[in-house]
């Protein structure tokens, strides 16, 4: 099990603490195994807290780096001789077991999330789009289109799942209607810049060519996101909030022509953009793009997908009530029968203060997958 914030908050502590609480750094961590390259990207300097944030931050961008940091930890003699070495260990374990079930899964095909509490129900046709888009270096845009209320922007927690397995680290931004190129630029730029400089960058408003500096502005971001060793997608949420003479259609544009420019000359480094919300009667990206876009349409879970996931559900983690022998598919098929008609109609008589159907689906089926595990 991967895990959880408050644990690598005490991770951080400890690399603080036991493994760079030193004036040299680089010669440490290299003494520890970590490679040249590695060790090379990381901003480090000579505050260990800083040094600790920044290991912990880079290591966690994938599971490999997670588990190869863990094991450096608990090889550490001033830690081993601690209490908290037992701790150290019990991560290390659960690293490892997360590991290896990451090797033997389809993660495009995970259905519970975060943990085993968060329910992503269908969009098998997202499933397999992302797969191809992250395996062609020559698609960088995905762009999800639907009804309202299909479950658009539940798209970003199924990339944040990918993206720990697939080494990229998605960062959103949510449209409104009084939403301004400035304001969504300023955003990003906070989520690229580096956490020791901060951000420094052009400011549209300053300019009295409006177009060329948005080109400039989303340049900067491009580029940004293209020089850190973490690798972003870019996403931008409700596109269909946005009002139609908005500057952001402007920035949207210069965006992807930014990202396409620097996907020339780096590759996959380059940034990935997602565009939720975006229909297909909405404001055409530039033709040079017409290449490199992939489209999802998302659509409300019917019935039929509730029990096809309560149905893989049941298989991979069979609920203590069937016993421990050979599964039974009658029981399973039972139990599926009965959490299909339960999650529907928690759904229909839930209020859910204002949230779509298909977030008030998800809620009912996480409430019934914790109630069938605990049985």
């Amino acid at each position: 099990m991967p895990l959880t914030e408050t644990e690598w908050d005490l991770v951080t502590t400890w690399v603080q603490n036991y493994l760079l609480d030193t004036t040299d750094p680089h010669t440490q961590l290299a003494q520890y195994g970590f490679s040249r390259e590695f060790i090379g990207a990381l901003p480090l300097t000579h505050v260990s807290t800083d040094n600790a944030r920044a290991l912990v931050h880079t290591s966690r961008t994938d599971i490999q780096r997670q588990l190869r940091l863990v094991e450096a930890l608990t090889t550490v003699d001033r830690l081993a001789v601690l209490p908290d070495i037992v701790k150290a260990r019990e991560f290390l374990d659960r690293l490892r077991e997360d590991f290896r079930a990451h090797a033997a899964q389809d993660t495009f095909r995970t259905c519970v999330l975060k943990n085993g509490t968060e329910a992503f129900i269908d969009r098998q046709d997202l499933r397999e789009t992302l797969r191809r888009f992250i395996a062609d270096p020559e698609k960088f845009i995905l762009l999800v289109d639907g009804e309202p209320d299909s479950g658009r922007s539940y798209t970003y927690n199924f990339l944040r799942h990918i993206g720990q397995h697939s080494g990229f680290r998605p960062v959103r931004v949510t449209l409104v209607r009084t939403s301004t190129a400035a304001k969504v630029l300023r955003r990003l730029a906070e989520f690229v810049a580096d956490p020791h400089t901060g951000v420094s960058l052009l400011n549209p408003t300053e300019l009295n060519d409006k177009l060329p500096s948005i080109d400039e502005a989303a340049h900067w971001v491009v580029s940004r996101a293209t020089t850190v060793e973490e690798r972003f997608w870019l996403v931008l949420d409700e596109c269909d909030k946005l009002d139609p003479s908005s500057d952001v259609w402007d920035f949207i544009g210069q965006l992807a022509m930014a990202i396409y420019e620097h996907a020339a000359a780096r590759g996959d480094q380059a940034p990935r953009l997602v565009l939720l919300g975006y229909g297909r009667s909405m404001r055409q990206l530039p033709y040079d793009l017409r290449g490199n876009m992939c489209w999802d349409t998302a659509r409300v879970a019917e019935p039929s997908d509730l029990r096809t996931f309560f149905d893989q559900v049941f298989h991979a983690s069979p609920p203590k009530i069937l016993g421990t022998g050979q599964t039974c598919e009658s029981s399973i098929a039972e139990l599926v029968d009965v959490a299909v008609e339960e999650v529907l109609h928690a759904t229909v008589k839930a209020d859910g203060h204002g949230e779509s159907y298909m977030r008030k689906l998800c809620t009912a089926a996480e409430g019934a997958i914790r109630v069938y595990q605990s049985l």
